[in-house]
C-alpha cells in the first residue's frame, strides 16, 4: 500500500470516531491501539462507512513506518502517565522532524514539559484541545492546537478540513499559540461549559420546582427558547432530553437519572487557575461545588429527613411570567460566566506572554464544540470592537442586555431563594455583577481587620501611600 498522510493512536470513542472524519475528508490514515481489537472494529467501521482510507495496524513499528514523512501522530489517550507511555512506545520509531499531536485534554504544564522533550530528541509537539465528543470528533469538532507552529504547519490543511464548518465564520480551528496554550484554552472552554450546564440545570429546577411545569412544557420551553438568543448546543440537547420516555417503566427517563454528577478535572483544573490567576469565576466555582455537592447523595437524603418542612412561598406564580424570566436570567447569567472564562484566559495569556486572541477563540467555538452557542458571534464582535477589552460585562452590547434583563434576573433568584431553591450559579454570576457594576465595595472593612490583626497596612481613598494604624490601642485607649 501507499504511505498514509497521518497516523492516529488511541481508539476509544473520540479516537475512532476523529480517525473516520479524517479518511472520510479525503485523507488516507493509519491507526495503532494496544489492544488489537480496537484496531479491527475501527477499519470495519472504516469499510461499513464507505469503504474510508482507513489503515490498522497491530505493533507500533508498521504503524510508524506506514506514514509519509514527514510523520504526524494524533495520540487520543488518556491524559497523564498513559500519554507518556504513548509517546515513549511511538518515538522509539520516530525521526527528525517527525511530530506528535496530543488530542486528549491534558495539563498544559505536562504539554510544555513534552514538548521540551520531544525537541531534545528532533520531534515536534503539538497539545491540541479537541471538543464537541464523539459526534463532533466523527462530523466535525472544534480544535485547538497549540505548540510548534512548524507542527502546526504540517496539518493545517486536514484541520482546516476535518474541523466544524460554520457558514459565516470559517472552520472551527485555528493556531492557538505557543506552549501549552491549545490545551489551556481547552481546559477553560471546559469551565465555561461547567457553568453553562449549572445555569440550564437551575433554569430547569426553577420552572419544575416553582413553577410546576410538567416535563412536556418543558421540552416546549427549552425548544422554543433554542429559537432565540439561547441558540446553543446545550439548550437544543436539553429539549431533547425532556422529550425521552424511559424504556425501563413509566414516565420520562430524566426523572430517572440519578441527581449525581460526574467529573473528569478539567473544571477543578479551570477553578484552580482562576485562583493562581486571582481572576474571580464564582460563576464556574459554584457548578464545580454544585457537583461535589451532588456527589454527596446519601448525606442529602439523610439531611432532607432532618430539615423537613414546606419551603415554599405560597405566593402564586404566573408561568408564563416565569419562564420569560428564567429566559432572561439563564442569559444574563450566561454573559458572567463566559465572562469570567475569558478574563481567565486572558490573564494566563499575559503571564505567559501567548498573546492570545480572544475573539478567535470565540469564532473557533462557534461550531463543532459543547459550548457553541449563536451569541458567540457577539463576543467576537466585542472583542473586534476592542481588543483590550477589560470585561464582556462592559461591552456596550452585552452592558445594554444585562440592563434590560437584571430585574428579571433579581426576581428568578428571589423567588428561588424564597422556595427553598438553590440556584448558587444565577446567584454567583449576580454576585458577580453587583460586585463589578459597584464602585465601592465593603472591601475597605476587610483591610481594616486585616491591619487590626496583622500588621497588612492599607491605602486612603484620600491620600496616596501605605498606611498602618495600632487600631488595638485606639480602641482600648478610650475603655
Amino acid at each position: 500500500m501507499a504511505l498514509t498522510r497521518i497516523g492516529l493512536a488511541g481508539l476509544a470513542v473520540m479516537g475512532q470516531n476523529l480517525a473516520l472524519n479524517i479518511a472520510e475528508k479525503g485523507f488516507p490514515i493509519s491507526v495503532y491501539n494496544r489492544t488489537t481489537s480496537k484496531v479491527d472494529e475501527t477499519v470495519q467501521r472504516a469499510k461499513i462507512e464507505g469503504n474510508l482510507p482507513l489503515y490498522g495496524f497491530h505493533d507500533p513499528a508498521s504503524f510508524v513506518n506506514s506514514i509519509q514523512k514527514p510523520r504526524v501522530v494524533i495520540m487520543l489517550v488518556k491524559a497523564g502517565a498513559p500519554v507518556d507511555q504513548t509517546i515513549a512506545t511511538l518515538a522509539a520509531h520516530l525521526e527528525q522532524g517527525d511530530c506528535i499531536i496530543d488530542g486528549g485534554n491534558e495539563w498544559y504544564e505536562n504539554t510544555e514539559r513534552r514538548e521540551k522533550e520531544m525537541e531534545e530528541r528532533g520531534l515536534l509537539y503539538l497539545g491540541m484541545g479537541v471538543s464537541g465528543g464523539e459526534e463532533g470528533a466523527r462530523h466535525g469538532p472544534s480544535m485547538m492546537p497549540g505548540g510548534s507552529v512548524e507542527a502546526y504547519q504540517y496539518i493545517e490543511d486536514i484541520l482546516l478540513k476535518v474541523s466544524a464548518q460554520v457558514p459565516d465564520s470559517g472552520p472551527c480551528v485555528t493556531y492557538i499559540g505557543k506552549g501549552g496554550s491549545g490545551n489551556f484554552v481547552k481546559m477553560v472552554h471546559n469551565g465555561i461549559e461547567y457553568g453553562d450546564m449549572q445555569l440550564i440545570a437551575e433554569a430547569y429546577d426553577v420552572l419544575k420546582s416553582v413553577g410546576k411545569l410538567t416535563n412536556s412544557e418543558l421540552q416546549q420551553v427549552f425548544a422554543e427558547w433554542n429559537k432565540g438568543e439561547l441558540l446553543s448546543f446545550l439548550v437544543e440537547i436539553t429539549a431533547d432530553i425532556f422529550g425521552i420516555k424511559d424504556d425501563q417503566g413509566e414516565g420520562y427517563l430524566v426523572d430517572k437519572v440519578l441527581d449525581k454528577t460526574g467529573m473528569k478535572g478539567t473544571g477543578k483544573w479551570t477553578v484552580q487557575q482562576a485562583a493562581e490567576l486571582s481572576v474571580a469565576a464564582p460563576t464556574i466555582e459554584a457548578s464545580l461545588d454544585s457537583r461535589f455537592l451532588s456527589g454527596l447523595k446519601d448525606e442529602r437524603v439523610a439531611a432532607s429527613k432532618i430539615f423537613q418542612g414546606d419551603y415554599t412561598s405560597g405566593e402564586p406564580v404566573d408561568k408564563a411570567q416565569l419562564i420569560e424570566d428564567v429566559r432572561k436570567a439563564l442569559y444574563a447569567s450566561k454573559i458572567c460566566s463566559y465572562a469570567q472564562g475569558m478574563n481567565i484566559i486572558k490573564a494566563k495569556s499575559t503571564e505567559k506572554g501567548w498573546g492570545l486572541n480572544l475573539g478567535e477563540l470565540a469564532r473557533i467555538w462557534k461550531g463543532g464544540c459543547i459550548i457553541r452557542a449563536s451569541f458567540l458571534d457577539r463576543i467576537k464582535k466585542a472583542y473586534d470592537r476592542n481588543a483590550e477589552l477589560a470585561n464582556l460585562l462592559i461591552d456596550p452590547e452585552f452592558a445594554q442586555e444585562i440592563m434590560d434583563r437584571q430585574a428579571a434576573w433579581r426576581r428568578v433568584v428571589c423567588l428561588a431563594i424564597n422556595n427553598g431553591v438553590s440556584t448558587p450559579g444565577m446567584s454567583a454570576s449576580l454576585a458577580y455583577f453587583d460586585s463589578y457594576r459597584r464602585d465601592r465595595l465593603p472591601a475597605n472593612l476587610v483591610q481594616a481587620q486585616r491591619d487590626y490583626f496583622g500588621a497588612h497596612t492599607y491605602e486612603r481613598v484620600d491620600m496616596p501611600g501605605s498606611f498602618h494604624t495600632e487600631w488595638y490601642k485606639i480602641a482600648n485607649s478610650k475603655i
